[in-house]
């Protein structure tokens, strides 16, 4: 679920390189466009920009490259059909929808041997949204928490719980996700209910309880909360853990002599999973599961990590990892830990207008 407000420009950029890249190909493998094309549609800076060229080289397969900001953008694009992408990097309750719109493509897994290299833990939360795992194939997970300044919290009162974001100690040192469905699922978690409730009445409860909460909240951010925190601005932030190691690194360059800590709320929370998917009108299917493929390759999987610094669910992958990585608990944490969390599912239309109306009345309260 990476969210990045530079997207339109590098998508520019990197399309560009991918265009140039593929001119005066001739017809022997390895030369771009030798063996046809693959349009990818995937999120902001949510790639190595080298495994491109790799795959070209190595494939002879062209690469057409664009990127969206938002799942919900990126819906609309696929849904009209207009341009057609062969593969696309939707999050897990986005992934849903199109399934159950007759969107996708089943996947034939014998173009993608490397399937194997996906840890069996991620396919089986995958489920979640895809029953059969006929649809999808695991990119980035990543999980949210509560990013907490060493120097601005007492020992005392380090958070454990979402509910720790209601106390008054923490008055305008607050910084919630600017998201509907993440600003709700702190709400129901605390709450003690699913963060994919359907019950008017438990939603009712969870937009009081934000509203509640908003004398106490410094900002509203999505991509701010890194750069807010690493500033020292504010003293809790709601955050994904993907953010964590280049805020650690920045932590350690800047010499700041205060701790960025990251915590999972006892209550559990997201746990997201941004996935391959073909869509169902994908002019060029097996050059999409060729890209899938080389996308699950460990070394591959390895580039992506290290570039963009969002958990990986591939196997391999983490095992080529320094151990300081491996142990990394923000951004690898225990499986026991995430026993209370849940993946956001696709609720439909109807329960979508009922949880945006009535964040719509969270922020104009």
């Amino acid at each position: 679920m990476k969210r990045n407000v530079t997207a339109v420009s590098l998508g520019i950029s990197i399309a560009a390189l991918a265009l140039l890249s593929g001119c005066g190909g001739s017809a022997s493998s390895g030369n771009p466009g030798s063996a046809g094309e693959v349009y990818v549609y995937n999120w902001g800076e949510y790639i190595d920009e080298e495994v491109i060229s790799m795959f070209e080289e190595e494939t002879g397969i062209k690469v057409i490259y664009d990127m969206f900001e938002t799942n919900e953008e990126m819906y609309p694009v696929i849904e009209a059909g207009g341009r057609t992408y062969d593969v696309v990097c939707p999050s897990d309750y986005m992934i849903q929808k199109m399934a159950e719109n007759d969107m996708l493509a089943e996947i034939n897994f014998d173009n993608v041997p490397n399937i194997d290299q996906i840890d069996p833990v991620y396919l089986e939360r995958s489920k979640s949204f895809d029953p059969d795992n006929k649809f999808s194939v695991p990119y980035c997970w990543g999980t949210v928490g509560i990013l907490y300044n060493t120097s601005l919290v007492a020992p005392e009162d380090i958070p454990t719980k979402w509910s720790d974001l209601w106390k008054e100690t923490f008055s305008g040192e607050i910084l919630m996700q600017d998201s509907v469905r993440d600003a709700f699922m702190v709400a129901l978690k605390s709450l003690g209910y699913s963060m994919n409730s359907e019950s008017r009445a438990e939603l009712e409860e969870a937009r009081d309880l934000l509203i509640q909460q908003k004398p106490l909240v410094q900002a509203y951010v999505i991509d701010q909360v890194r750069d807010k925190m690493i500033g020292g601005e504010a003293a809790l932030g709601v955050i994904y853990s993907g953010e964590m190691l280049y805020i650690q690194e920045e932590v350690e360059s800047q010499g700041l002599d205060y701790d960025l800590e990251y915590v999972i709320p006892q209550e559990g929370t997201n746990v997201w999973i941004d996935s391959w998917v073909i869509p169902k009108n994908a002019k060029n299917k097996e050059n999409a599961e060729a890209w899938i493929n080389f996308m699950c390759r460990p070394e591959i999987a390895k580039m992506n990590f290290e570039y963009i610094t969002y958990p990986t669910p591939n196997k391999g992958a983490f095992e080529l990892l320094d151990e300081e990585l491996q142990n990394n608990k923000a951004l690898f944490p225990d499986v026991d830990s995430l026993d209370n969390c849940e993946v956001f599912q696709y609720l439909g239309d109807e329960v979508d207008t009922i949880y945006n109306d009535l964040w719509k009345e969270v922020k104009s309260n």
